[in-house]
């Protein structure tokens, strides 16, 4: 809290601050505020709105992370969320890595803040997801399960059964990987791996799962794992069915509904109402193009935790005033 007021008498300036210096800075109630200056607890309020409108005190946040408080909190509240962390304005302007690399830090920190010994945690495969992964410092002793399948030319590092690996070393808990692609060929492909002993342990845990980190892709070149996995067809058929949104391989319509497309059948994932069970979804979601996407997944209540950036939560927001959320 800090004090300045240009035009106010000396002492009227003094007066106000001293009562403001009693409630902000010592904790003072307003009752024994007013018995000390022999006022009464409504006089004291006054002054108190007083010295905050008249400029005269100002209060000032220095959270532990980048975070615009102002964003976060009217994001959180247009779309009913348990949390929502959006990046400084600031970081509108850094190179797309440089942004993705902080969403990935403040998941790890938020992670590392609420997760506990008995969750099974699930990881899809995403860029920002393998960032959170190597910010991860601590993490209590639980199964960490992989979501869904590699993408197919991806180098190792950037896979999801390195992801899992990596956050398993700092865990130390079991590790449930899916080693097999993304998408396969046919539906009786799909189904003969997941029969396979390794993946059926996996899918198994899908059921068991108390937290999840996502990503959420939109459904257009660059922004989707499994957009830019799909030949060009498929991808024109599945937008003509209404896409808007992609998480974990699994696809929604602009309102946030489940949109069923033979997609579903031929990748190795969670299913929709699988994740649709986990109790705590964190999602990653950011930049301007992503926005309509970001949207789209919040309207269907998976979500309760969102991290973004302003770039997406100014255009989010905008949505939201249009057409309020459920």
């Amino acid at each position: 809290m800090s004090a300045s007021r240009k035009g106010a008498s000396l002492t009227e300036a003094m007066l106000l601050a001293t009562v403001a210096r009693r409630f902000y800075v010592q904790g003072r109630s307003k009752l024994e505020i007013a018995d000390e200056f022999g006022v009464s607890r409504f006089k004291v309020a006054r002054m108190l709105d007083t010295a905050m409108e008249s400029g005269l005190v100002r209060v000032e946040f220095s959270l532990p992370a980048p975070v615009d408080l102002a964003l976060s909190d009217e994001v959180r509240s247009a779309y009913g969320l348990k949390r929502a962390l959006v990046l400084e304005r600031s970081t509108e302007r850094e190179p797309k890595e440089v942004v993705r690399a902080k969403i990935g830090a403040l998941a790890a920190r938020l992670l590392e803040e609420i997760a506990v010994p008995s969750d099974v945690i699930g990881l899809s495969w995403a860029r920002s997801v393998n960032a959170m992964t190597e910010a991860v410092r601590s993490l209590p002793r639980c199964p960490i399960v992989q979501l869904c399948g590699v993408q197919a030319g991806m180098d190792m590092r950037g896979r999801s059964v390195e992801t899992v690996s990596r956050v398993t070393s700092v865990s130390g808990g079991d590790a449930y990987p899916i080693f097999g692609p993304l998408v396969l060929p046919d539906r009786r492909t799909t189904e003969t791996l997941r029969r396979q002993p390794g993946i059926a342990e996996t899918f198994g845990q899908f059921r068991l799962l108390t937290k999840a980190v996502v990503s959420i892709g939109a459904w257009q070149p660059g922004e989707s794992t499994v957009y830019d996995a799909l030949d060009e067809a498929e991808r024109a058929a599945i937008a003509a069915r209404g896409a808007t949104a992609e998480v974990a391989a699994r696809l929604f319509d602009v309102s946030g509904n489940a949109l069923s497309t033979g997609l579903a059948h031929h990748v190795l994932a969670i299913s929709h109402e699988e994740l649709m069970a986990v109790p705590e979804v964190i999602a990653l979601g950011y930049s301007r193009p992503k926005a309509a996407a970001v949207d789209a997944v919040l309207r269907s209540g998976m979500v309760s935790t969102l991290i973004t950036d302003a770039a997406a939560a100014v255009p989010l927001l905008a949505l939201a005033a249009k057409n309020p959320p459920r």
